[in-house]
C-alpha cells in the first residue's frame, strides 16, 4: 500500500492509503524520497489556485521530488532498478507545434504534476509512489538524494537566468528572496554575474542572502534602502523580480540602466500593475519566464556536481502525517527556506 497527502480543498488535507499501481509500457515507478513545498503549493493550499487556474475537486499537489526506481515497464531497461532520480514533473505530448520547435513548456497538452490545469488534475508528487515516462526520471550521482528534490525549482531559475543572455561581469538585482530568489542568486553567480544584491522585508531571508554570497542585502520595507540603486537611471544590467509584489516590480524597474532585461519570475494569484513608463522611457528589455526545457537536465547535473551547492536552502524535513505543519512552515519566512516532505 502506499501513503499519499490528498488537498480535499484549501485548508483541509488528508491522508490517503491507496493500492501500488503498476507502471505501463515506457514507464517506471518510482518510490518517492524526498518533495519540496513550492509556492504554488501554498497557493493552492490557501486559496485554492491562483491566477484563472483553479482547483476543481480535491487534488495531489508537489511537483518538486525524488526518489529511487523500484520497477520498470515493458520496454524500460530493468537495470535502471535501484537508481536514484530527480523527477522532472513535465510531460510534454512532443507533437504539437510548440514542442517540435522546441518549446515544450509551452505544450499545449501538458501533463504537469500537481497542476489544475487540466481537469481531472493530474496527480503531483506528495505520495510514496510516482508513475512517469522513462525520460521523465532524471539520474541523479550526488551524495545526499534530498537535494535532487531542487532540481525543478533550480531549472526554473536557470531559465530565468537565460532570458538576460551572458550575466559575466554583469550587476543583478534579485527582488525577493523566497526560495526562488535564493535560487536565481546561486544560478546568476554560477553564470558570472559580479555583483548581485538582493532586496526582501524580512532580515532572515536577507540573512540567508549574505550567506549565500550577496554582495549588498537591502530591507526594501525601510525608507531610502534602495537609493543606492535607484538613484540616476539605475545602475543594475539585470533584475529577476521573484515577488510579484508592485513596490517590488518598481524597484526592479527603477534599479535597472537603460537597455537594461528585468525578468519578472515571480507570479501572484492576482494581477499585479508596473510602471510602464519607466519601461518606454529606458528602453528596458522586460521579459517573463515561464518553467523550464533542456534546464532540469543541467539543474540536476549541477546539484549533483555541487556547482551549484543548494543545501542552506533546505530548512526542515517532515513527514507526510505532519502535513499542517510543514505548509504553516512553508508559509513563516520567518522560520523556513525550503521545506521537504521526507517520506523514507
Amino acid at each position: 500500500m502506499s501513503d499519499t497527502l490528498l488537498l480535499e480543498r484549501p485548508g483541509r488535507l488528508a491522508i490517503l492509503t491507496r493500492e501500488i499501481a503498476e507502471p505501463a509500457a515506457g514507464e517506471l515507478r518510482v518510490r518517492i524520497r524526498f518533495a519540496g513545498i513550492c509556492g504554488s503549493d501554498l497557493h493552492y493550499f490557501l486559496h485554492g489556485g491562483f491566477g484563472k487556474v483553479r482547483m476543481q475537486g480535491p487534488m495531489i499537489l508537489g511537483h518538486e521530488s525524488c526518489g529511487m526506481i523500484e520497477a520498470v515497464g515493458p520496454g524500460v531497461d530493468p537495470g535502471r532498478i535501484g537508481e536514484w532520480v530527480a523527477v522532472n514533473p513535465s510531460l510534454p505530448c512532443g507533437e504539437c507545434d510548440e514542442c517540435r520547435t522546441g518549446r515544450s513548456r509551452f505544450c499545449v497538452d501538458m501533463r504537469f504534476m500537481g497542476s489544475a490545469m487540466r481537469n481531472p488534475p493530474i496527480e503531483g508528487a506528495f505520495r510514496q509512489h510516482v508513475i512517469c515516462s522513462e525520460a521523465q526520471a532524471v539520474p541523479f550521482t550526488g551524495e545526499a538524494l534530498e537535494e535532487a528534490a531542487l532540481a525543478e525549482p533550480l531549472a526554473v531559475c536557470l531559465h530565468a537566468v537565460a532570458q538576460t543572455g551572458d550575466l559575466s561581469g554583469k550587476r543583478v538585482l534579485i527582488t525577493g528572496f523566497g526560495p526562488i530568489g535564493a535560487l536565481c542568486l546561486l544560478a546568476a553567480r554560477h553564470a558570472g554575474a559580479a555583483y548581485i544584491a538582493v532586496t526582501d522585508i524580512s532580515p532572515n531571508a536577507l540573512e540567508l542572502a549574505r550567506k549565500l554570497g550577496a554582495d549588498d542585502a537591502f530591507e526594501s520595507s525601510r525608507a531610502g534602502a534602495l537609493d543606492g540603486l535607484t538613484r540616476g537611471r539605475g545602475q543594475m544590467d539585470a533584475s529577476f523580480e521573484c515577488s510579484a509584489h508592485p513596490s517590488a516590480i518598481a524597484d526592479a524597474i527603477a534599479a535597472t540602466r537603460p537597455c537594461g532585461t528585468v525578468v519578472q519570475v515571480g507570479m501572484l494569484a492576482a494581477e499585479t500593475t508596473a510602471p510602464l513608463t519607466h519601461i518606454v522611457t529606458k528602453e528596458l528589455n522586460f521579459r517573463g519566464t515561464f518553467r523550464f526545457d533542456v534546464e532540469f537536465a543541467e539543474a540536476v547535473r549541477l546539484i549533483a556536481s555541487r556547482q551549484i551547492d543548494i543545501r542552506p536552502l533546505i530548512s526542515q524535513r517532515l513527514p507526510l502525517t505532519a502535513a499542517d505543519k510543514a505548509f504553516a512552515l512553508a508559509q513563516d519566512r520567518s522560520r523556513s527556506m525550503k521545506v521537504l516532505f521526507d517520506l523514507s
